[in-house]
């Protein structure tokens, strides 16, 4: 295959976006010694780079019937009078369809965590920082590698949500270089990590839990990435300055939370699509995964000090203030712990498979 847009079932999406930018690329002469923080989040970034080739078992396959062997319980339309009318054909095709959707928009915002990963390296004013963010442009070119050798196994991938380009855009197109680091490493990898995590721990594929758990563990760097920096940069502006970043971090908080109704999903299945949606933004399910998707987001906002009285106001109306004093270096090291397990899995696998061929020999 070619090129991965063969598998959008969209007509006419554009093949290239591109992004109009106004930023002064910044170079440091001082050659300092950096932050500890950061040097040492540098050196984790160098030590655990890992290869999508080689670290991810491409052999395992996707069930038919379910691709990533999800529960039904986890389909938003489960229970809705339209699932109940569905033929087990119909039911099959928006399992593979819905889960394709989910991995296609981590696909599509790795790729624009690449592009932000980039832009940081050449605008942020620290070496330091750009050291890091070095390593992070590596992890999201593997990272959309993975996702699109992840894809072409389900036969079908979908272009990025309307939201999700929107707050991009606006990460790419603000000069300041605070402003990339609020929308990507705070809003869009938090959100991320959140996601991933869902499917990790209930998907029963080893493939899609496996590609999934590895890019978690990367990205907890991100996010601590983006904590670290903005929470040294963000005590010496002013409170003007700081309330436009609340202001900003609400909206983007709100419009990322509304972007997982799929309709695009609905319409290329001839189901219908209002129909389909009201359902969805009723469901307890979707309801309870957009609570879960701010677990890392909020704990990053209290640290980094954008916690005025809209913020407040507004994790309060989304139910999620309760995650504030989440411990974020202990999700990390789970991450980390996750990824480890998996990778001690694929090696008892593969001994016990040579061990297998060895006695048929015999």
């Amino acid at each position: 295959m070619s090129s991965l847009s063969e598998l959008y079932p969209i007509p006419a999406i554009d093949p290239c976006w591109t992004v109009p930018q106004d930023f002064n690329a910044a170079f440091d002469f001082d050659y300092g010694p950096g932050r500890n923080s950061l040097m040492h989040l540098y050196q984790k970034g160098k030590d655990m780079q890992w290869d999508a080739v080689s670290r991810i078992d491409w052999d395992l396959d996707l069930d038919f019937d379910n691709p990533m062997q999800l529960p039904d319980e986890s389909n938003a339309l489960f229970g809705s009078p339209i699932w109940e009318k569905m033929t087990k054909k119909e039911r099959r095709e928006l399992r593979r369809h819905g889960q394709a959707w989910n991995i296609s928009q981590f696909m599509q915002g790795e790729q624009a965590a690449l592009v932000c990963a980039a832009k940081i390296v050449t605008q942020v004013p620290d070496l330091d920082a750009k050291f890091y963010a070095s390593t992070q442009t590596m992890d999201e070119a593997r990272h959309v590698e993975a996702y699109k050798k992840l894809l072409q196994k389900f036969n079908v991938a979908y272009p990025m949500t309307e939201p999700l380009q929107h707050l991009v855009d606006q990460a790419l197109r603000d000069p300041r270089w605070d402003m990339t680091y609020l929308a990507m490493q705070v809003v869009i990898e938090g959100l991320a990590l959140a996601a991933f995590g869902t499917i990790r721990d209930m998907s029963q594929n080893p493939l899609t839990r496996m590609v999934n758990a590895y890019v978690m563990e990367d990205e907890a760097r991100h996010v601590a990435f983006g904590r670290l920096t903005l929470r040294d940069y963000y005590p010496q502006l002013t409170d003007a300055e700081r309330d436009e970043r609340e202001e900003f971090l609400v909206e983007a908080c709100y419009l990322m939370r509304d972007r997982f109704s799929a309709r695009e999903t609905y319409e290329v299945l001839g189901l219908p699509v209002d129909e389909c949606v009201a359902w969805v933004e009723k469901s307890d399910m979707m309801n309870l995964f957009r609570t879960m998707l701010f677990q890392r987001i909020v704990p990053v906002v209290k640290d980094i000090g954008l916690w005025g009285p809209r913020i407040q106001k507004a994790y309060i109306d989304m139910g999620v203030m309760h995650y504030a004093d989440q411990d974020l270096d202990e999700l990390a090291k789970q991450d980390e712990s996750i990824a480890a397990e998996i990778d001690a899995e694929q090696v008892d696998a593969r001994t016990a498979y040579v061990k297998a061929v060895a006695a048929l020999a015999e």
